[in-house]
């Protein structure tokens, strides 16, 4: 990815995300924390996808051994996490609008936590069901299609630079009382 083409995908998640924070009414302050969240689980996904044929071709080749791994096993040697199913950025963007969205992720974050004890209540769960105002769940849902355009071949490096152009554009936001920006 080239620096130009990273500077337009910030520039567009940043848009995107600028919009639904104006259309849920929350402060910069309370709306970075789900946001950064999603970043993370778009990264773990990515990252888990591109090991997922790995882990289960390990898995395969150890039927017959007597000393087999189990699959969350294995895929912390490969990648240093494991993603359950549920935990997969692709499962919680094609649940059905009706689902509650914002339970789904809080799920997806306990999940990583339990089989990445490291990570224990450092990610966000409760803040996504800030995002539902009295008339609107839409919000969740929004977050993670606008998330879904960081592209599949990004890297660690890309990530990086992504959550650090959100990082500072929170803190200009934050800076400026959460006005508009």
């Amino acid at each position: 990815m080239t620096a130009e083409q990273l500077k337009e995908l910030e520039d567009n998640l940043w848009k995107a995300a600028d919009k639904l924070r104006a259309d849920s009414g929350l402060k910069a302050s309370e709306y970075s924390t789900p946001i950064l969240g999603l970043i993370f689980l778009r990264f773990a996904s990515i990252r888990y996808n591109k090991v997922k044929a790995e882990i289960k071709a390990e898995l395969e080749a150890q039927k017959k051994s007597r000393n087999q791994l189990k699959e969350e096993e294995i895929a912390i040697l490969k990648c240093g996490f494991y993603l359950p199913p549920e935990a997969e950025y692709d499962y919680l963007l094609n649940l059905p609008e009706k689902d509650d969205i914002a339970k789904a992720i809080k799920k997806a974050m306990e999940l990583i936590e339990y089989y990445k004890p490291e990570l224990k209540d450092s990610l966000p769960k409760d803040e996504y069901f800030k995002l539902y105002t009295k008339d609107d769940r839409s919000l969740p849902k929004s977050l993670l299609k606008t998330f879904k355009d960081i592209p599949e071949d990004a890297t660690g490096d890309v990530f990086g630079k992504v959550y650090e152009y959100f990082l500072g554009e929170f803190a200009l936001a934050e800076g400026q009382g959460g006005g508009a920006f």
